[in-house]
């Protein structure tokens, strides 16, 4: 009666298959993982410079609410990036300047 079930090297056998094909799909795992962060370094190479300067739009989008310098932390949604010039006449226009990166003082304009 000690031929009951399997063996105990088919049971290692079995465990054997079980571990590899487990290893194979780790292997397809970390090799997607791989193509997406390569994707992900390619995107962010790929993408433009920041703008040096920022209007940012009220909500009807036509009047300007703040300027900003490029990369505002404090910088809202409806921020475009502008020319210099652009923001020169928006500040003489009385587009306030944003209090927390002060593109006024960036600029050397002076109240």
């Amino acid at each position: 009666m000690n031929d009951i079930g399997p063996s105990r090297l088919a049971l290692l056998r079995f465990l054997e298959r079980v571990q590899e094909r487990d290893l194979d799909r780790t292997r397809r795992w970390i090799a997607q993982e791989e193509q997406r962060e390569a994707e992900r370094q390619r995107g962010l190479a790929a993408r433009p410079p920041a703008p040096d300067w920022l209007i940012e739009r009220g909500l009807s989008q036509r009047n300007a609410v703040y300027v900003h310098v490029g990369g505002c932390w404090n910088a809202g949604s409806r921020s475009k990036g502008v020319e210099r010039d652009q923001v020169l006449r928006a500040l003489a226009e009385g587009v306030d300047a944003c209090p927390q990166c002060r593109p006024d003082t960036a600029l050397g304009i002076l109240d």
